[in-house]
């Protein structure tokens, strides 16, 4: 398990055609938002990437995330990084996770079948647990999505089961995000009475209102929103508030 219960999320702006920036850029937008974190008192981030792709990644967002990632490893050393790559791509992130010695990657569909925005998407689970045995990256932890709230089932299985396959494949923790906070609750409690022991994550909806029952409920949280700075833009250098950071983190801690 992370060393860090509360892990803050960094959305990259995309590094597709036409949108994409200098790799200066990238680097100061990704060290300057980061610094926020680590400065009060998140010093576990997912590197996000936002690149829509039809396919797997593409080689320039494989190898724009390893480097942004490396960056942060460099100017945080003390850092719990993980990595998520927006392609339906079995070994993107966990690929880019060994470039950079992520500890940890995030994957949103991980067993069974689902539909989202862009389609059918099939589970990433048994390519990526192969991917990272057969590279010996037993350490780099795989957080997985349990029915990832952004997409419907294909077959009506109950949220229990699909977070108990995600357990028996290998996951080393369990992302369960319901429709809404009380939901997400409910749904952990449900995995727990079915005798699943494997961590669990809650990946979205908690503010300082509600992390400590979030806490009491999950071993690690996800946060982002809760912490954005008012009317900032997706590209802005200052898109977390340090204010609003530091006041979660006094939240989570008493």
């Amino acid at each position: 398990m992370l060393k860090n219960r509360i892990i803050g999320a960094l959305q990259i702006p995309s590094f597709g055609h036409g949108a994409a920036r200098s790799m200066a850029w990238y680097e100061d937008f990704v060290l300057s938002n980061a610094r926020s974190y680590v400065e009060n008192g998140i010093t576990a981030i997912k590197l996000q990437d936002e690149t829509v792709e039809a396919g797997p990644a593409q080689a320039r967002t494989l190898a724009r995330t390893a480097t942004l990632g490396a960056a942060m490893r460099r100017e945080f050393p003390d850092l719990e990084l993980g990595i998520i790559v927006e392609a339906h791509d079995p070994v993107a992130a966990i690929a880019v996770a060994d470039a950079c010695d992520a500890a940890f990657v995030r994957l949103k569909i991980f067993v069974g079948a689902m539909v989202n925005s862009g389609g059918t998407r099939e589970a990433l689970g048994p390519e990526a647990i192969a991917f990272r045995n057969r590279i010996g990256r037993e350490d780099i932890q795989i957080l997985a999505d349990v029915h990832d709230r952004t997409a419907v089932p294909l077959t009506d299985v109950p949220n229990e089961m699909a977070a108990h396959w995600a357990s028996r494949l290998g996951a080393d923790a369990l992302v369960i995000t319901g429709s809404s906070f009380d939901d997400t609750l409910d749904r952990i409690a449900r995995a727990r009475d079915m005798g699943i022991k494997t961590p669990t994550v809650i990946g979205g909806s908690v503010t300082a209102a509600n992390v400590t029952r979030a806490l009491s409920a999950a071993d690690m949280i996800v946060v982002s929103s809760a912490l954005l700075r008012d009317g900032a833009a997706d590209d802005a250098m200052d898109r977390w508030d340090p204010t609003k950071i530091r006041r979660f983190m006094e939240a989570a801690n008493q």
